[in-house]
Parts: structure tokens; C-alpha cells; sequence
């Protein structure tokens, strides 16, 4: 009789690295890939805020939309959502979120737009909804 051999061959034990390899590969392209959905679902959140902070609260209030916006006079809404997902404050360079007023006299503005640098999508803009 014939002694039998057991084990893998070399071609089997590269296919089988090749196939769990492709898969990290996919696993990890996909992880990132929501990573950045999640963040540009924080991006829009953020803007939906400060659109309804500055809505409902300021224009509300006073009338008029501020020259520029921050802690200090969007009282109505969470602080730590003027900070992007960066870690990068509005207003500040490379901040994925920026406020331009437009139609200012006085610090007193009638129009502004806030925009969202998104990863995966086109920008998010909201402009004010008040003339």
C-alpha cells in the first residue's frame, strides 16, 4: 500500500492567504468609507443646528442675522457642534464649516449661507430662510 500524505499543498495555502487578504482589504476600504458618511452625517447635523439656532433663536429675537456666529450669541444650541469632526473650530482655517453673511449694515446682516465641506457627497448648504 501507498502511504497517504496529509497537509496542504503550497498553491491551496496561497490561494487561501490571497482570499482572507482580499478580504481585510475589503473590510477595511468599507470601515472607511463609513467612517466618512458618519462624519459628514455629523457635518450636517451641525449646520441643521446652527440653521435652526440662528431661525428660531437670534433672527427670531432681534431681527436680524449676526456677522459672525459662536457660542456667545447661538446660546440655543450645544457649543461643541461649532467644532468639525477635525477637531477644527468654525471660523477657522481648514475648518470644514464656514458662515458668510451677506447684506450686513452695522453688524446687522438680512442674508447668509452656512456650508458643510462633506467627504462623500457635494457641500451641504443652508441659506437663511428670512429676507
Amino acid at each position: 500500500m501507498k502511504e497517504s500524505k496529509t497537509g496542504f499543498t503550497v498553491l491551496e495555502l496561497v490561494v487561501v492567504i490571497l482570499f482572507v487578504s482580499l478580504a481585510v482589504v475589503l473590510f477595511f476600504v468599507q470601515k472607511m468609507n463609513i467612517d466618512a458618511m458618519n462624519r459628514d452625517d455629523t457635518r450636517k447635523t451641525a449646520i441643521n443646528a446652527m440653521y435652526y439656532s440662528l431661525e428660531e433663536g437670534y433672527f427670531a429675537k432681534n431681527g436680524f442675522y449676526p456677522e459672525t456666529i459662536s457660542e456667545e450669541n447661538l446660546t440655543t444650541m450645544d457649543p461643541s457642534l461649532f467644532t468639525d469632526p477635525n477637531g477644527i473650530n468654525l471660523g477657522s482655517d481648514g475648518s470644514s464649516y464656514s458662515y458668510q453673511p451677506a447684506n450686513c449694515e452695522d453688524g446687522k446682516c438680512r442674508e447668509y449661507t452656512l456650508r458643510a465641506v462633506l467627504e462623500k457627497e457635494e457641500d451641504y448648504i443652508k441659506k437663511n430662510r428670512s429676507s
